[in-house]
């Protein structure tokens, strides 16, 4: 192995790396948030979390998210939606 540079392959190794850690969505997005006013409605109406799961993977949205993130977005939804109307 002459032709071995151990200098240029570490380099390619951490261009390699550093490409594995970009992230192929929107920081801070959710793919809920284009649903924020039908899912507030639904879940002033009643709705528990778990409906608001169903609903989102009936067509035309067929989107299929786990519990725990329809809980974790309507619940920090909700905080903000309180603090925009200077609730505590």
């Amino acid at each position: 192995m002459p032709d071995f540079d151990p200098t240029a392959e570490l380099k390619q190794v951490q261009e390699f790396k550093k490409l594995g850690r970009i992230r192929p969505y929107s920081q801070g997005r959710s793919q809920l948030d284009p649903y924020t006013a039908e899912l507030l409605a639904l879940h002033d109406s009643g709705a528990r979390p778990a409906d608001l799961q169903a609903w989102l993977k009936m067509p035309p949205r067929r989107l299929k998210v786990a519990h725990s993130t329809v809980a974790r977005w309507l619940q920090r939804t909700l905080d903000k939606r309180t603090a925009d109307r200077g609730g505590h």
